[in-house]
């Protein structure tokens, strides 16, 4: 028998020392790690990374409001609401649907309270430790619901476990506020099926074509098992995928005894049976300014907070947006893109004789399709160049924009959808009132569902619709109106030997500075940039409202810059306003949903306005964008569209034909036309049939055309600009060409105390009142057309007399009709309504019984662990 000591030897004595420092150090770092968890709980409960969404506002979820956008004559116009998404109620939703949720993404989902530690540990041992993916994840639906409602943010390293907490806290407050009846249709209500189809009611009508109350339980599973990936597991993208995803459902609903084993396979073995109808956008007025409305309102959101320091929320609060839209003016103008558009399709495949828009550069094909929305989609999907273009080259049945009807159903591949858009032109369309600088139409485009570019803020080269604001700092600079230019082509040497050629290439003989803008000669308009200074005319074009940059090179004087159509309407409104510059506004004042005033922008909208150009310089430039229209590359207003009211304007054609302009200002609007394709390298191959004139100029027309046939504006045709002031357009009236270049007399005086001193002389009578006879013939022929003008506008408002009378008639039947029609729709409104309060005071006492209920269990269990 061995003897055992008592006492340690000094070599065992360490060792024991050891171990308990050891067992100490991993005590101290086991209530460390506790400590530490427990601080960064609390610090992201507190709202150290962000403050978290309480009872009140959770409450507020269920009913969100739309905020609705006004025209200026209090008309609704539209609305903005979370995606495409219509509310459903828990009742109306098929209890299918219900049980393939709770079966794949939550079935513990009535056991626990927002929170499921069992899912976690789950997740750790199965899906990280045993690396089994098909485990499922940690997330229970409530967490998946606060997800949605309040997306993730970026904390660095730290983003997923403080999105995870604070999804876990969010979870939580939700079961407190909410039934899990109310949650499951929160979540559905919530959740995105894909193809902006937000919401079971949307996704049950689109695939299905029923409401979500008559799925059955295959239609359910279907679109359960879409939410795991919604372009992957579309029935109508991939309906293999599909199926397969749709029976992985059916089976966890088997698993939770949802269905039996004997039905299991029956079920499964059932085809999909889509029923696809994509709900039709509804053709509403002004989506590209409903879209710029949108962004406007997010950004200011973000800039501003309520008294409370909450945030607002344009899908949510109920905000009423009153801007500037006229309805009617709306109407006329996206008639006037819709009509001329739709024949100048026509001409341009005309020109084509059976051609391509891309000619022999194939390239131009391969650029549209690597800037497409599928390509970058699979792209981004991981898809190999070889699937990519299998994909582009399959045919299948789709939808494309048709100028016949406004869509057409096709059996072609999406690369022949791709170059059956390089077949269509663009427009941009925008009307401003001079005086307010309040927009008043606005079309951004020829169909906002397929094209979805605004070409009102878009950038484009602005060609000769640039050439009033050169002329206009001339002007101010002192030159003459009636000074002479020689039209011959020179070269810069300054700039690399720069030859600007005219567009006819015609040359000879000399144009006055009126002459040189109304015929639009460039060799003329570059003369004046470098007697005016290119800096000069940029300062003055800033003024004017000219945001983007301006290059500071002579090219400018023939429109190389590349502004959006918005601030050169912005520009021109300098014009019809006697000099002073206004701003483009269109959002006038937001109100909350009890219609109290939360900002008016009105005042900072005015105090944009500012003098910019003397009224005197105002008035012989008027006079001189006036010649455009009378005698020069404007006229076509006069013999094609009859209109015989004081226009001054400016068309512009940009290099090869690839931008047509034009913008037209009269006292009451200015407007502007732009029309282009989308890529660059495709345009009219002559400059016969893609000059501004004949692109963009016809919708300034048509729409012109539509508003003086209106009896409501029709007097707007007789308004005119501001009488000039002291007769300063008349002391200038000169020949606009001569066939020699006149021998200027140097001496001579010009400018503001020149033009002074010939005011003074005029009224003591010693002035030479003699005139030639080309100026006596010019007023002569002046006179005569305003006469006819006179003439023409009596009859007409005779005859538009007649109408108005009648159509009087019809309004006050029509008043009438809808007076009994709003009638019926208030009466069935209020007993809705009833019935509606009926319905939310029954689910009330519901969710005070539920809150019992739970306030009771929590109780028994607190006496059971007690």
């Amino acid at each position: 028998m061995e003897n055992y000591s008592f006492n340690p030897t000094p070599e065992n004595k360490w060792e024991r020392i050891k171990k308990y420092i050891t067992k100490k150090n991993l005590g101290f770092a086991l209530l460390g790690g506790i400590v530490s968890v427990l601080l960064f709980y609390y610090a992201i409960l507190f709202g150290f990374f962000g403050r978290l969404p309480h009872a009140k506002e959770l409450s507020a979820i269920k009913n969100p409001v739309a905020s609705e956008i006004y025209a200026e004559n209090g008309e609704l116009i539209g609305k903005f609401y979370i995606e495409n998404r219509t509310q459903t109620d828990f009742d109306d939703i098929s209890p299918f649907a219900i049980q393939a949720l709770v079966a794949t993404e939550d079935e513990r989902f009535y056991q626990h309270e927002g929170v499921d530690l069992k899912s976690y540990g789950r997740v750790l041992f199965k899906t990280i430790l045993g690396g089994d993916k098909s485990s499922g994840g940690g997330s229970t639906i409530s967490q998946q619901l606060a997800k949605n409602l309040y997306p993730r943010k970026n904390y660095w390293i730290l983003s997923m476990p403080v999105n995870k907490i604070k999804e876990a806290i969010v979870a939580s407050r939700l079961e407190d506020v909410y039934s899990k009846n109310e949650i499951l249709s929160l979540y559905l209500n919530t959740v995105s099926f894909g193809e902006r189809a937000f919401g079971i009611a949307t996704a049950s009508q689109r695939f299905f074509s029923k409401k979500p109350s008559e799925l059955n339980i295959e239609e359910a599973a279907t679109l359960i098992g879409m939410l795991k990936a919604t372009s992957t597991y579309s029935p109508r993208k991939n309906p293999e995928k599909s199926k397969n995803r749709r029976n992985v459902v059916l089976q966890q609903m088997a698993k939770s005894g949802y269905v039996s084993e004997d039905k299991l396979a029956e079920i499964q073995s059932r085809p999909l049976d889509l029923k696809y109808t994509k709900e039709e956008q509804i053709q509403q007025s002004a989506p590209y300014f409903k879209d710029v409305v949108r962004k406007e309102m997010l950004k200011w959101q973000k800039e501003n907070l309520r008294d409370d320091g909450s945030s607002y929320n344009i899908y949510t609060d109920g905000l009423k947006i009153h801007t500037s839209i006229n309805p009617t003016m709306q109407k006329y103008a996206e008639e006037a893109v819709q009509e001329h558009m739709a024949q100048l399709f026509k001409t341009f495949r005309e020109q084509l004789n059976g051609g391509k828009p891309w000619g022999k550069d194939t390239k131009i094909i391969s650029d549209a399709m690597y800037n497409s929305r599928r390509y970058k989609a699979m792209k981004s999907a991981g898809k190999s160049e070889e699937e990519i273009k299998k994909e582009f080259n399959t045919i299948r049945p789709m939808k494309v924009f048709s100028w016949n009807g406004g869509e057409a159903e096709v059996n072609i591949s999406p690369l022949d959808s791709i170059m059956h858009y390089l077949y269509f032109m663009n427009a941009g369309f925008v009307v401003v009132e001079p005086s307010t600088g309040e927009v008043k139409a606005w079309v951004g485009g020829i169909d906002h569902n397929y094209f979805k570019v605004d070409h009102v803020t878009s950038k484009s080269q602005v060609g000769s619709t640039f050439k009033p604001l050169v002329y206009a700092t001339a002007l101010e600079e002192g030159i003459s109106s009636c000074k002479f230019y020689a039209n011959e082509r020179r070269m810069y040497q300054d700039y690399d030997d720069w030859s600007p050629r005219n567009a006819n290439n015609e040359y000879g003989g000399a144009y006055t500075l009126k002459g040189g803008l109304t015929h639009s000669v460039n060799t003329v308009s570059v003369q004046v940039l470098f007697d005016t200074g290119i800096k000069n005319i940029i300062a003055l074009a800033e003024k004017m409202g000219v945001k983007n940059k301006v290059p500071e090179v002579p090219s400018i004087a023939l429109g190389t810059a590349e502004l959006s159509l918005l601030e050169m309407v912005g520009a021109y409104t300098t014009f019809s306003n006697n000099g002073i510059s206004s701003s483009p506004n269109f959002i006038q004042k937001i109100e909350n949903g009890k219609g109290q005033l939360i900002v008016d922008f009105s005042e900072e909208n005015k105090k944009n306005n500012k003098e910019v150009l003397s009224s005197r310089n105002n008035e012989k430039m008027i006079e001189m964008m006036k010649s455009v229209v009378d005698e020069g590359t404007g006229r076509r207003l006069r013999f094609q569209f009859g209109l015989e009211n004081e226009i001054a304007g400016k068309t512009g054609t940009t290099q090869n034909q690839t931008d047509g302009w034009f913008i037209g200002c009269t006292p009451k609007l200015v407007a502007g036309a732009w029309v282009g394709a989308e890529d660059k390298r495709i345009r009219f191959a002559t400059t016969t049939q893609g000059q501004g004139a004949r692109t963009a100029l016809p919708i300034w027309g048509h729409f012109f055309k539509k508003l003086y046939a209106d009896p409501i504006y029709a007097n707007w045709a007789d308004a005119t600009f501001y009488p000039p002031k002291n007769n300063w357009a008349y002391q200038e009236s000169c020949p606009l060409y001569s066939d020699v270049m006149p021998i200027e007399n140097t001496n001579k005086p010009h400018g503001f105390f020149a033009d002074l001193k010939h005011t003074f002389l005029g009224w003591t009578g010693k002035r030479n009142r003699t005139e030639s006879l080309e100026s006596k013939l010019l007023k002569e022929k002046a006179e005569k057309e305003r006469e006819l003008r006179e003439e023409k506008k009596k009859k007409l408002r005779e005859a538009k007399k007649k109408e108005d009378e009648e159509k009087k008639r019809k309004i006050e039947a029509d008043k009438k009709a809808r007076a009994d029609k709003r009638k019926k729709k208030e009466e069935a409104r209020n007993e809705r309504n009833r019935k509606i309060k009926e319905k939310k005071e029954r689910e009330r006492l519901k969710r005070l019984e539920e809150r019992k209920r739970k306030e009771e269990a929590r109780k028994r269990k607190k006496n059971q662990r007690k």
